[in-house]
């Protein structure tokens, strides 16, 4: 999830058939491709195989495509696969086992996947 030749390597994962999301915490929803795991508005969520437990490098212009999954500021303790990872600008982000939680700008309508891997 980095601009130029560097995101085309990286891979993005969606996460299927789980509950849990940014204001309150993600939950699962019925998409065009079965179940996933979604946020407030019904966006699917997303994973980086370029992140790494607990870090996500994704910033500046590859927020633009890929939003994160900002935990409100009074946002509880996460629990289960759930938790925070605390971004280089001290916000907190959702991540799932460990992994950071994006949209992905391109899904335009809720259960949208039109994109599996980021090429």
């Amino acid at each position: 999830m980095q601009s130029g030749s560097d995101a085309r390597r990286g891979g993005i994962v969606c996460l299927l058939a789980l509950t849990a999301l940014a204001q309150i915490a993600p939950t699962s929803a019925e998409t065009v491709k079965g179940k996933a795991l979604v946020d407030l508005n019904g966006m699917t969520l997303y994973v980086s195989d370029r992140d790494t437990a607990g870090k996500s490098h994704c910033n500046a212009q590859c927020t633009v495509s890929w939003p994160l999954l900002i935990a409100d500021t009074d946002a509880q303790q996460a629990s289960g696969s759930f938790s925070f990872i605390s971004r280089d600008d001290g916000r907190k982000q959702w991540a799932y086992k460990g992994k950071p939680l994006y949209t992905w700008a391109k899904d335009k309508k809720p259960g949208g996947r039109k994109r599996r891997r980021r090429e």
